[in-house]
């Protein structure tokens, strides 16, 4: 059972004055269009419309496993934004925080994804500029969303899209800390958004603030600079900051379509280290979101037992295994598909092939 330090008394707090959400999340709602099966897209004459962007797709698989989730965004008021709008609500996920654009220039991001095969990688090209998102001032955000949630989360993404993006996230994440939520960060770094040292010098200013934190080994090298084996990276982060647990994952890519998918979560107050045996040869069909699948399944164990990292490392890995085999950036598990999977995932011998 992990411990949360302060953050322990701040979840009985926010227990006790009877929050609506378990989870909300901040970042730009995207539209993603996608070539069908493996076609290129600069060949390809189809495009299949979905919606995604890693902030909803943690929201998303949270709501699924159960917990009470909610976005923080900015849509446009035109029908495009309708359509993202009804696509959030039919899994699930609140749009009370909402914040619509009604300007002649409003619009929504978007990003074309084109799968691989190998030798071929996956590639992506985004358009999100200057986006309705990118408008978003704190003075829109209402006050009682500080106090609506146990846990907010938002990445290093939405911290790289534009000055004023910055400003808003960094100032709702000190509120939110202020108020006793819960802070949970994923890096996520992007190099086409910004450099190394513009994430390291942005994110170290709000890690005071952070409780759970989401950083791969590879981040951990070449954007903060830490060196030594990842649980000494991991365990560097809590002895420098008041980060309570850290999680981070671990991807073997032997082709674009199989790869191998575990983590190691640290909890600071036990000195505790927490992993098991990472899922084999997962049939990749989208591995697009299964970053922001696993963290869905940590948050969601956390969450839902007080603190248990076993949890949070058995629900994020199953959760992420599964979205590895899902098209389109959103999760589709629900919380009993999840437990037969761990379930699977656990037992020796001989198993059924099929779902019965």
């Amino acid at each position: 059972m992990c411990h949360w330090k302060q953050s322990e008394r701040r979840a009985d707090m926010a227990e006790n004055t009877g929050r609506n959400f378990d989870l909300l999340t901040l970042g730009q709602l995207l539209l993603r269009l996608s070539p069908p099966d493996n076609e290129r897209l600069s060949r390809g004459d189809t495009f299949i419309k979905q919606v995604g962007g890693a902030e909803l797709n943690v929201a998303v698989g949270a709501a699924l496993l159960g917990l009470h989730t909610g976005v923080i965004s900015k849509l446009p008021s035109h029908d495009v934004g309708s359509f993202i709008k009804g696509k959030i609500r039919s899994f699930g996920v609140s749009d009370d925080f909402f914040m619509y654009d009604h300007s002649s220039s409003a619009r929504v991001g978007i990003y074309y994804y084109e799968n691989g095969a190998y030798p071929r990688k996956p590639k992506v090209i985004y358009d999100r500029n200057n986006s309705s998102f990118f408008s978003l001032n704190i003075d829109e955000i209402p006050e009682e969303v500080y106090r609506a949630s146990k846990c907010f989360h938002t990445t290093g993404i939405t911290l790289a899209l534009s000055p004023q993006v910055r400003d808003t996230a960094i100032e709702m994440i000190k509120r939110f800390k202020e108020a006793g939520t819960l802070v949970s960060f994923d890096v996520n770094f992007r190099g086409n958004l910004w450099t190394g040292e513009e994430a390291r010098e942005c994110i170290e200013k709000i890690l005071p603030y952070v409780d759970i934190f989401f950083c791969s080994e590879d981040t951990a090298r070449l954007t903060f600079k830490k060196t030594g084996t990842a649980r000494e990276m991991m365990k560097s982060f809590t002895e420098e900051y008041p980060i309570s647990i850290v999680a981070s994952t671990q991807r073997i890519v032997h082709s674009p379509k199989r790869h191998d998918f575990g983590s190691v979560i640290y909890d600071a107050a036990r000195k505790e280290f927490y992993e098991e045996e990472p899922y084999k040869d997962i049939e990749v069909v989208d591995r697009i979101g299964s970053g922001d699948a696993y963290i869905s399944g940590a948050l969601y164990g956390l969450l839902s037992s007080g603190g248990d990292c076993a949890k949070a490392i058995a629900f994020g890995n199953a959760t992420a295994a599964v979205k590895n085999t899902i098209p389109g950036d959103l999760p589709s598990s629900n919380l009993e598909e999840i437990e037969t999977i761990i379930k699977a995932h656990n037992q020796k011998g001989p198993q059924s092939e099929m779902a019965r």
